[in-house]
């Protein structure tokens, strides 16, 4: 019997966040971060929704690809991105 494992490959992301903006959008890089902005209020987790959901959009991943690991109530997040490396996503991105 032969067995296969195989690893998901998992980039951590750090991006800052502006809730309240007049449209979603990725606005670009600022040094290793990336800043986002999003129409959504920052409260209830309604700001981190949206930006997992642009950004797997934005990447072509489903939604649960992507979620916020820190930084749950800052402009500064942490997002963990399943299936691609920094590289991939800075390609996908390329804004």
């Amino acid at each position: 019997m032969t067995t296969s494992s195989r690893r998901i490959l998992s980039t951590r992301l750090t991006v800052k966040v502006v809730p309240g903006a007049s449209r979603d959008e990725i606005a670009g890089w600022l040094e290793e971060s990336l800043k986002i902005r999003v129409v959504a209020p920052p409260e209830k987790g309604k700001a981190n929704s949206a930006v997992e959901k642009l950004l797997a959009g934005a990447l072509g991943l489903s939604r649960r690809a992507v979620r916020v690991v820190s930084g749950a109530t800052s402009q500064r997040k942490t997002l963990e991105i399943s299936g691609l490396s920094l590289d991939e996503i800075r390609s996908k991105l390329a804004v």
